[in-house]
């Protein structure tokens, strides 16, 4: 009684501390994951695919190949533009690492191209926007929109706490234009490598130095810098033999203009600039999500009439609901336990005590998980909701056998001590054994640590708590609230009658118990079909690596064919717009081309994605809608191909090196090869049930054709040009000249180009006849400088640890991964592809592949430390040996509940698995902990055993269906969250049910016929 105050004292400041900080932990969609991955980023113009391989990718792959912890190297060469991706062991500290990355480039960098612009970046969630918006209008320009956009709201979103990035796309970005006419420059002698040097020496501010005047330091200026399109037309380019300035203006028309782009972003059918915000990597993303949104709404009040700003992607509104949903589940979870432990105390005073234990538990692990720095996300809140039908089983164990003892007439305080007494030991072994099955976890690498992990940590924290309470706030509870009860019972009274509910079930167990125990053999056969059943139904059983989760939108990545002029692809694209905006649960869409929504240093001009966000309130599910349009699109425009998949789906998959479903990797250093036999793989794999959007990795890859002009060195030199001056004219009429400083105006920078007008690149015609003029006075045109040469598509270089291969993928509709693999694997080892080809299976396969090995490894290893507890608690062999025989049972009950829900087997479904073998010990433990107690009173074996089981019969059925209740809401996965932890609800209710009739049925008897000789000794 003197020790229950300062129990009270401590619990109620620990939930109240708890509660208080709930509101102060961070909320995120998944863990924060250090994903061992950095992209190396090269852009480098339109340098040609093999030129930039030989003089940038392998440099650079060479590089960073001493970079400590690298397990693999990536690369893809595209014309103009590289990606390097480095993949590491997932232990390495991937700050260091990222450093250490930065010096092996540092130290290869001066041997590089020197117009190559190279980039790293870490990827984590935190490299992906968090919440984007669109910017329209149909009254500004889209020069206007840009402006507005990185002027006016890019700024005050970038000082939101908690922003990392604010990345504007699509829009025209403004620039000057220097016109040249091209009859004006060869008259007055000029050129336009002239006109470009003298725009850049005259448009500069510099500082001579420093000198002192009247007592003070001032700072001296020089310079020639135009603020105006009036004062760069002024700048002089050179003076005549008379001494006459020839200015810009005598030459040339300075005019604004955009930058040329091969992009375009839409928003719902209409141009517009996009704003994708990133968070950083430790902040609160619902937090960020809604400072963003509040200063979003402030800026609207002072946009410019016409303008609209509306939110196209925006993850916290997942979160939310999966917060929302996993909130839920643990609330119903209680409800539901609290009601399972009156119906078989039948008394709301017992049950109100056990129930306690539950928001007390959740509270003080949400203090555990603050003071750790962990978030909210799908994971801990899972692991909360998975947990809340264990974590009552200790306090029901304790308040029924509380209020046994008081039933037979005793004292409160002598109930509570008797209870205590009899219980803490067996206790403290029931919940160590399912704690210490998530210790092997800790040795899991990639997603499926990551994300197991941080669930397997807040359901230990929540076990460890809720076995504290049991063995204190439980007990003094029950001194201050538990009645006596009037009508007092027999002592043995329970083993015989039971009630109404539980008497029949008490004697049928009985009836069963000991028939089993006199044909042990019997038992033993249908323990065998058991097992034999199990094995058939695990066959039928589909697998996969993540459950998928209805995100509410997807991505939809697009690629024409290549060299697809830009005109062309958008009116494809505009077609699949009124397609996507057809299909009634859509609510909006955006489209990048030319770009993509994540971080992707290739994208070429064919190639892009759709952003699409559906509607709240539909009836048909994500992966139906996704089949439609798949449908919709496959049937008017087959010359695109497309892949579906959802936003968080793919972020996973890229950030673990793991972007398809189905990722065949075929290596050959023979290109012509590879050409010939990829389609042929990509077209039988095609045909196989399930397997949709197929790309070959050859036409996907393709960069498009090329014009060579060829400059004659010696035909060149004869009319006065150098090779690098054709280079520089022919760039004027395509791309511009564009000197090193820009022009400031207002305080912004603006790029100058000087580029010649829109006619003379018109057709090849146009480009090979333009007429340029030559420092010696001579003129020529391009075509009679160079021999014109058409090139075909190039492809692009992919090579994996310096081999070069290509990548044949397809995703799934209606299948599962593993079920398309073993068909993917059988028609490819039917092809009789050629010796010089050596295939490889990745992508989320190889992922899934690792983690079941892993898993596999801690389920051993699970079986084993639980083993270790039980003989630590038992001190013989029986003991561990008869509870891990219906431990190890009880996979059937998971196996069998899989099949019967046709949810497939991943590594949701694993953990749970690997949770029944931990779960379904506590109760074996308790029954041979009585069993014991029972022989030591000089009980036979055989009765004692029997009286053992019919006394654990309730705990260990309150305790089970307790359990199987608090899983319920996640196994009917009620909101989008509980449906990435739907399989481990529905797999650990399988092995719990089963597990009720195997602990007190196969446990007694194994434990019975393996120490019945003991007593007889």
């Amino acid at each position: 009684m003197r020790a229950a105050q300062p129990i009270f004292f401590f619990v109620i400041i620990l939930t109240l501390a708890g509660v208080y900080l709930s509101s102060k932990v961070p909320i995120a969609v998944f863990p924060e994951t250090n994903f061992p991955r950095v992209v190396i980023g090269v852009d480098n113009g339109v340098m040609p695919v093999e030129q930039m391989e030989v003089t940038i990718t392998k440099p650079i792959e060479d590089a960073v190949n001493s970079v400590p912890g690298l397990t693999s190297v990536r690369s893809t060469t595209s014309r103009g533009s590289a990606e390097v991706s480095l993949f590491f062991n997932w232990n390495v500290d991937m700050y260091r690492t990222l450093q250490l990355t930065d010096a092996a480039l540092a130290k290869v960098m001066q041997t590089l191209p020197a117009t190559a612009k190279v980039t790293t970046n870490r990827l984590t969630f935190a490299t992906f926007p968090i919440i984007a918006y669109s910017l329209s209008s149909d009254t500004l320009s889209q020069t206007a929109l840009w402006e507005l956009a990185t002027y006016s709201l890019k700024p005050p979103l970038n000082r939101v706490d908690g922003v990392s990035t604010v990345l504007v796309q699509g829009g025209a970005v403004p620039e000057f234009h220097v016109v040249p006419n091209l009859a004006r420059l060869q008259s007055a002698g000029v050129t336009l490598l002239d006109l470009t040097n003298a725009i850049q020496a005259s448009n500069i501010i510099d500082s001579p130095g420093l000198y002192e005047a009247n007592h003070q330091l001032i700072l001296g200026l020089v310079g020639a810098q135009a603020h105006s399109a009036e004062e760069l037309a002024h700048l002089v380019i050179k003076t005549t033999a008379s001494g006459a300035p020839i200015r810009v203006a005598d030459v040339a028309t300075v005019e604004p203009g955009t930058m040329p782009v091969y992009t375009v972003v839409t928003a719902n059918g209409k141009p517009s600039v996009l704003l994708n915000i990133a968070r950083q990597p430790s902040s609160n993303t619902v937090a960020v999500a809604d400072a963003v949104a509040a200063e979003v709404d402030r800026l609207r009040r002072t946009l410019p009439p016409g303008v609209t700003l509306t939110p196209f992607y925006d993850q916290s509104q997942l979160v939310r609901e999966s917060i929302s949903s996993v909130r839920d589940a643990i609330l119903i979870g209680l409800l539901l336990a609290c009601i399972i432990l009156f119906l078989f105390l039948q008394d709301w005073t017992s049950s109100l005590i056990a129930g306690l234990v539950i928001p007390v538990t959740v509270a003080v692990t949400i203090l555990f998980l603050w003071a750790i720095g962990e978030s909210f996300n799908l994971m801990t809140l899972g692991g909360l909701a998975a947990a809340i039908g264990l974590v009552i089983d200790d306090a029901i164990v304790v308040v029924e056998n509380v209020v046994l003892h008081r039933d037979t007439g005793e004292s409160r305080v002598e109930s509570v001590r008797k209870a205590l007494k009899e219980l803490t030991v067996p206790l403290l072994g029931s919940t160590i054994t399912p704690v210490v099955v998530f210790l092997p976890l800790i040795s899991v690498t990639g997603v499926t640590g990551s994300f197991f992990r941080a669930l397997a940590v807040t359901m230990t924290a929540a076990l460890l708590t809720s076995l504290l309470l049991a063995l204190t706030w439980t007990p003094a509870l029950s001194l201050f609230l538990l009645r006596k009860r009037h009508t007092v019972e027999q002592p043995g009274a329970e083993e015989g009658s039971g009630g109404r509910v539980l008497g029949p079930v008490l004697r049928g167990h009985a009836r069963l118990l000991g028939w089993s125990l006199e044909h042990p053999w019997l038992l033993a056969a249908a323990c065998g079909v058991l097992v034999i059943g199990t094995f058939f139904a695990y066959r039928n059983l589909g697998s996969d690596l993540l459950p998928e989760m209805d995100e509410g939108g997807f991505v939809l990545d697009y690629i024409m064919p290549a060299g697809s002029s830009l005109s062309e692809t958008n009116r494809v694209l505009e077609h699949v717009e009124r397609i996507l905006h057809s299909v009634p649960e859509v609510d909006s869409t955006s489209r990048r081309t030319g770009l993509q929504m994540g971080l992707s240093p290739v994208t070429e001009a064919n190639t892009g994605d759709f952003t699409v966000r559906l509607k709240d309130k539909r009836s048909r599910g994500i992966d139906e809608i996704m089949a439609d349009v798949r449908s919709q699109i496959k049937t008017t425009e087959p010359e695109l191909d497309v892949e579906f998949t959802q936003v968080l789906q793919d972020m996973i998959n890229d950030l673990s090196n793991a972007p398809q479903p189905i990722q065949i990797k075929v290596f050959s250093n023979d290109q012509t090869l590879l050409n010939e036999e990829c389609p042929r793989i990509a077209d039988a794999i095609s045909k196989i049930k399930g397997v949709v959007d197929v790309e070959n990795g050859i036409d996907n890859t393709i960069s498009g054709p090329a014009t060579d002009f060829r400059v004659d060195p010696i035909v060149a030199g004869r009319m006065g040009f150098t090779p690098a001056e054709v280079a520089e004219d022919a760039t004027a009429i395509l791309d511009g000249l564009t000197p090193a400083d820009p022009m400031i105006v207002n305080g912004r920078p603006y790029t100058i180009r000087i580029r010649l007008s829109p006619d003379t690149r018109g057709s090849l015609d146009a480009i090979r006849n333009t007429v340029f003029n030559s420092s010696t006075g001579h003129t020529a045109t391009l075509g009679s400088l160079a021999t014109i040469e058409q090139l075909p598509p190039q492809n692009e270089i992919l090579r994996e640890n310096l081999q070069q291969m290509a990548v044949v993928t397809g995703r799934l509709e209606g299948s599962d991964l593993g079920t398309a693999m073993v068909n993917v694997q059988k028609t490819v080892e039917g092809m009789n592809l050629p010796a010089g080809l050596r295939i490889e299976y990745g992508g989320t396969y190889a992922e899934q592949q690792q983690s079941f090995h892993e898993l596999i490894r801690v389920l051993l290893l699970a079986l084993a430390l639980v083993f270790g507890v039980l003989l630590a608690e038992f001190r013989n062999f029986s003991a561990p040996v008869a509870i891990l025989t219906s431990s190890v049972l009880s996979i059937a009950g998971v196996v069998f509940a899989l099949l019967v829900t046709q949810t497939t087997f991943n590594v949701a479904s694993f953990m749970g698995l690997i949770m029944v073998i931990g779960i379904v010990a506590k109760n074996g433990i308790l029954l041979l902990d009585a069993d014991e107690r029972f022989r030591a009173e000089g009980i036979t074996p055989r009765e004692a055993m029997l009286h053992a089981a019919q006394r654990r019969l309730r705990p260990i059925a309150m305790t089970a269906i307790a359990a199987v209740c608090g899983m319920l809401p996640l196994a009917f996965a009620l909101g989008s969250g509980s449906q990435m932890l739907q399989p481990l609800a529905i797999a650990v209710i399988g092995g719990l049910c089963l597990s009720m009739l195997l602990s007190l049925v196969v446990t007694p008897v194994v434990y019975y016929l393996m120490t019945r000789g003991r007593a007889k000794a």
